[in-house]
């Protein structure tokens, strides 16, 4: 059965209730706890620990939950993919962790699919410099054939992620057209080379989609500067493929707002979602003014970040420039995947930019979401979105996960308890309508950065947290529904 959204949607628009909160106390290691707080009926557990920088999960077709792992803030071979198996209802974790693959460029997500004409099972995996396929069979704890690469990525830029190139990939699988017609395509997001410049590259703030083999890639979209999650969600209008997406840093803390878009999968022409030359303020696409910086354009050069970046410390970006296409200073070479498409001049307008589904507080960082059509309860017809936080904590925007409906469109607090204050107190500026609140008092502290999200019950759900490396699971009150099959 495929549940539809809001059935009397046309007759009212419902809005969201505030929700009473629960503080939980989560101890993760020896002398160690995270305290996040969540609607009252709702619990939550930590259901794995040990993880590093983990990040999106994927149900495999033996319905087993595979997570990936990206190791750290770097850009390094050491990723991992895990599954998690031996469910405990009592204590609500995994009590066996399994290596799947290792030795990984940064693997942000994957995605399984099944070839109905020869019943084979593929797992999809981006990795910075390549997509991926590899045979899977029910059972299997590490691939059993080499990997085949369907398509190759731009892979170099800053030697560091700050508001400059963007080293996740992101993988999802939908079906295209209707009835007879319909055929499966492998979507892949890639990120921007630079906070704000002109790419020139083909495959920078784009989406691409292709047959499951690898052939016929076609560009579907350009100017999303960095789409984290892309993810189909088959309730929602018959099909419908989602993105978050990040905005550019040079317009202070509080522009531009965050995004979460409806992505048509297959139009006419690729659609311009905007950035560089347009972004979006109070919901709104609005045409940025700011001279685009060229390779010898010494302004263009980006000064050492505050030292309160969530990143740290970042070599040689003073000397890179973050509004520098592909890192700056990076010899031109031909395009590889020029046969692709062209990447987009600067948009003198923003009048056919596609309307955004909903906005978050400026540098929000949205990274996974999930929806909820046929919870009975606390989720109901909501979307949940992991909001991973300002690099610089003092902007206080994100570090929380935000719900909204499909026609109440404005993003509340759900989980809170990421990021505190000196005194103790979440940060307040974590939705689209909080612009004009201050940020946090006090000195902020990070205490988790919410990054995935997966459904696996109609109000249950886990999340990763890859600045502490954990699972949570988030489950009724009272109930004990589990992961496994």
């Amino acid at each position: 059965m495929q549940y539809r959204f809001f059935c009397l949607a046309l007759l009212l628009v419902l809005t969201l209730p505030a929700q009473p909160q629960t503080p939980h106390i989560l101890p993760y290691a020896p002398g160690k706890s995270i305290t996040l707080s969540l609607p009252d009926s709702l619990d939550i557990n930590i259901a794995a620990t040990g993880l590093h920088r983990v990040r999106f999960f994927a149900r495999s077709p033996d319905n087993r939950i595979f997570v990936t792992d990206m190791h750290d803030l770097s850009d390094n071979t050491q990723g991992s993919i895990f599954i998690l198996e031996g469910w405990n209802p009592t204590t609500h974790t995994f009590t066996h962790i399994t290596h799947y693959l290792d030795h990984l460029r940064n693997p942000n997500n994957l995605a399984f699919w099944t070839d109905p004409a020869t019943h084979q099972t593929w797992l999809y995996l981006p990795l910075t410099d390549r997509l991926v396929r590899y045979k899977y069979n029910a059972g299997d704890t590490a691939p059993t054939a080499p990997p085949e690469t369907l398509l190759r990525f731009p892979n170099y830029g800053l030697n560091y992620k700050y508001g400059g190139w963007h080293l996740t990939r992101t993988v999802a699988i939908a079906p295209v057209g209707n009835g007879p017609n319909s055929k499966t395509r492998i979507f892949v997001a890639a990120g921007s080379s630079c906070n704000y410049c002109q790419e020139r590259e083909v495959l920078r703030a784009a989406i691409v989609s292709m047959d499951p083999d690898g052939q016929h890639p076609t560009l579907i979209a350009q100017g999303m500067r960095n789409a984290v999650d892309l993810h189909y969600v088959p309730a929602f209008e018959n099909g419908t493929l989602f993105a978050t997406n990040m905005g550019d840093d040079h317009l202070g803390d509080k522009l531009p707002e965050d995004t979460f878009f409806a992505v048509d999968p297959a139009p006419k022409t690729p659609l311009n979602y905007g950035w560089p030359t347009c972004y979006f303020a109070n919901g709104k696409p609005v045409h940025d003014t700011t001279p685009l910086p060229t390779l010898n354009d010494p302004t263009a050069i980006a000064p050492v970040p505050p030292t309160d970046s969530v990143y740290g410390k970042q070599t040689g970006v003073a000397t890179a420039g973050a509004n520098l296409t592909a890192g700056g200073g990076h010899a031109f070479a031909p395009d590889p995947n020029s046969a692709i498409g062209n990447a987009p001049a600067p948009l003198a307008s923003c009048e056919h930019v596609p309307p955004a589904f909903t906005t978050f507080a400026a540098h929000s960082s949205p990274l996974g979401f999930e929806c909820f059509p046929d919870s009975d309860a606390a989720l109901h017809d909501t979307f949940l979105v992991a909001l991973h936080g300002a690099s610089h904590p003092r902007i206080g925007t994100g570090y929380r996960v935000v719900r909204f409906t499909p026609t109440d469109r404005t993003p509340r607090d759900f989980i809170t308890g990421f990021l505190t204050s000196a005194r103790g107190t979440s940060s307040a500026r974590g939705t689209s309508t909080d612009h004009g609140k201050p940020g946090a008092r006090g000195k902020p502290t990070v205490h988790g950065r919410p990054c995935g999200i997966l459904r696996i019950d109609p109000d249950t759900f886990l999340l990763t947290d890859d600045y502490l490396g954990l699972v949570y699971y988030i489950h009724p009150r009272g109930t004990n529904p589990t992961p496994d099959p």
